[in-house]
């Protein structure tokens, strides 16, 4: 997880930005972690440093298995150091980030610290969308051997980081110009015509993992975990650095153009539904879900049904007369797709169905050209091909393609990526002036 991000899963559902969302993903187990007993607080030693302020071993055993309950990923000797070093770089981030907003206290003179009211009401919004409550939801997390106040820390230091970015750059303060909506417009409008990816993407940075190989193999191993059933939501908002962590890692609808080379080459191989190896870029590792895949826009989709008669490419000429006048007896009693499969029931040798939508010039000919001559809910005369005779109703024809935002749409989603930014730039900033010593 990106620290600067601001973003908690617990049992799959987020506190996102600066407000709280479900993860789109089903929530994952709650699993007893398979890490070594953590020792207790007083006899805890010291993982980190930060500025002469500590992290002990507890901290960084508790951060671990909360990490292992929030993303559903179950420990293994493979995986177990990079999940170390994932918490073990939060706690850093977020230690850094809570000393900051200390020193702006004492500058500003106002309260920017989340209280334990605020926190509090988090978490009872996060155990509501969970058909939970507050009480069950820290006994389930003390099942796991995580204590509240591991979980409460964290919420802290996200609702108080992204208050205090969203209170000094956001609302005014940013400056989307009217070039930059219209620039934004443009290639949507252009990339319409193009086929349409949803993506979700989880991307490790290697400078965070501890270099290229760590990234790799730690992807991988996520990987593994992903396809076994880690919920791809909850790891991609603990696990990737990318600034889509903060929605689950989905990405939205992309065109190929969009994407980076080496990204491309692979989404255009997926279906719909699958996960990609890990793919090396030049600063780290991807892992992407291709959730659904859509025509460019201009695309006719057609949405048909079908009564059928089987007949060979070789039957008798009387048969297919009588198929025929079959067919055309049942069509004078369809008025529409929804009448179709039950008109065709009560005939003995009719078999109807629903054809789905399908891209019209993707049709065998005979059916293109029936169907392009057809209004919605209207039938087709029997149509002969080598399986038998058909009748084809058309139920739906649309333009395909993604509807264009608005220009205030779009301007919300600059503003967001300019915030995104300034936490990645302040946060790097801050680790370059402080003083961090790892052990």
């Amino acid at each position: 997880m990106a620290a600067s991000v601001g973003v908690l899963s617990i049992l799959g559902l987020g506190v996102a930005g600066f407000g709280l969302a479900a993860a789109q993903d089903a929530p994952p187990p709650m699993v007893q972690p398979a890490v070594a007993t953590t020792p207790n607080a007083l006899s805890a030693g010291v993982a980190a440093v930060v500025n002469d302020e500590v992290i002990s071993t507890y901290d960084l055993g508790q951060r671990v298995r909360l990490l292992l309950v929030t993303t559903g990923v179950r420990a293994t000797n493979q995986n177990m150091p990079q999940i170390e070093q994932e918490a073990l770089s939060s706690l850093v981030d977020e230690h850094l980030e809570v000393q900051e907003i200390r020193r702006q206290e004492k500058e500003q003179k106002f309260d920017i610290l989340a209280s334990d009211a605020e926190v509090n009401d988090n978490l009872a919004r996060i155990a509501q969308s969970n058909n939970s409550t507050t009480d069950k939801l820290l006994q389930a997390l003390a099942s796991a051997g995580v204590g509240a106040q591991t979980l409460k820390d964290q919420l802290r230091a996200q609702i108080s980081w992204a208050h205090w970015i969203q209170g000094r750059y956001g609302g005014s303060r940013l400056r989307i110009g009217e070039d930059q909506v219209n620039e934004v417009l443009r290639q949507i409008q252009t990339q319409a015509a193009q086929p349409q990816y949803q993506i979700g993407e989880i991307f490790i940075d290697a400078g965070r993992a501890g270099g290229e190989d760590a990234a790799i193999n730690g992807a991988t191993q996520l990987a593994a975990q992903l396809q076994q059933g880690a919920p791809f939501s909850a790891v991609a908002r603990q696990f990737s650095a990318a600034s889509t962590a903060a929605n689950g890692g989905d990405a939205g609808w992309l065109s190929l153009r969009e994407m980076r080379p080496e990204i491309r080459t692979v989404v255009d191989q997926l279906r719909p539904g699958q996960l990609s190896a890990p793919i090396v870029v030049d600063n780290g590792v991807y892992i992407i879900l291709l959730r659904a895949k859509r025509s460019g826009a201009g695309e006719e989709m057609i949405s048909l049904k079908q009564a059928a008669i089987s007949l060979s490419s070789d039957a008798p000429e009387a048969s297919v007369v009588a198929a025929q006048q079959k067919l055309l007896a049942l069509k004078a009693k369809i008025t529409g797709c929804d009448t179709m499969e039950p008109q065709a029931a009560k005939l003995e040798g009719v078999v109807a169905g629903d054809l789905g939508e399908a891209n019209i010039k993707d049709l065998r000919p005979s059916f293109r050209d029936a169907a392009e001559k057809l209004e919605v809910n209207q039938v087709s005369d029997p149509i002969r091909t080598e399986a038998g005779l058909h009748l084809i109703a058309v139920c739906g024809k649309r333009r395909s393609g993604a509807s264009i935002p608005s220009r205030s749409d779009i301007e919300g989603k600059l503003e967001d990526d300019q915030l995104a930014l300034i936490q990645k730039r302040y946060l790097r900033d801050l680790k370059n002036s402080a003083t961090i010593e790892t052990r």
